[in-house]
């Protein structure tokens, strides 16, 4: 398993974890966003979509159900486009449904989380942005001890300006002074509009619609 980790991740030349303390901040929406500008520069980039309970990565880039293929090397990513710069792996493209819940115990998840960082056979990729679920709990440790032999340059933290959250994003800036990831940036989203014409902030109003 170790020597798949080494293997699959040796031509992987930067990897970022995309990090949240709490749900329903834009976590998946900015990993997608740094993926889509980063393959306009000109990159080639992969999502690991480690999110096993909310995978949203296959519906942000209208990507459905694809069959998973396996080589020599394990899993073969999904790819977005015929000149392979975007490649994606998800449970959501194992799931016979799309709405159908994981409902698993840690010790499967980790093993699960292990699995899609040792077997997937990602290739030469500029930088692999894995989106995690919120908090700071068995998930992200479980991708941190698989990663540990490869290296992790950094995460990206992503809140929104509710007290709530801005409070979960300051136990997950301790979560990465305590596991020596290095943080790269905090993005608060949905904090507002500025006016291109007259610079006025406008802020972000949240509306609900039922379900």
């Amino acid at each position: 398993m170790e020597q798949n980790n080494e293997s699959n991740l040796a031509q992987v030349r930067h990897v970022v974890l995309v990090l949240s303390g709490k749900g329903g901040v834009g976590k998946s929406t900015i990993t997608t966003e740094l993926a889509l500008a980063l393959r306009h520069a000109g990159k080639k980039v992969g999502i690991l979509d480690v999110d096993l309970c909310g995978p949203s990565i296959p519906r942000m880039l209208s990507m459905g159900r694809p069959d998973v293929h396996q080589c020599d090397s394990g899993w073969v990513p999904v790819y977005t486009d015929a000149q392979k710069s975007l490649a994606l792996m998800s449970i959501g493209f194992l799931l016979e449904d799309p709405d159908e819940a994981v409902v698993w115990r840690g010790p499967k998840k980790t093993a699960m989380i292990g699995q899609f960082v040792s077997d997937v056979a990602w290739g030469e990729l500029d930088v692999l942005l894995v989106d995690t679920p919120p908090g700071t709990s068995d998930e992200h440790l479980a991708v941190l001890e698989n990663l540990k032999k490869h290296r992790v340059d950094g995460a990206i933290l992503v809140t929104t300006p509710q007290a709530v959250s801005t409070g979960d994003v300051r136990r997950e800036i301790t979560f990465c002074k305590k596991t020596g990831v290095r943080i790269l940036g905090i993005v608060e989203n949905m904090s507002g509009f500025v006016c291109p014409h007259c610079s006025a902030l406008y802020p972000w109003i949240l509306s609900s619609a039922p379900v």
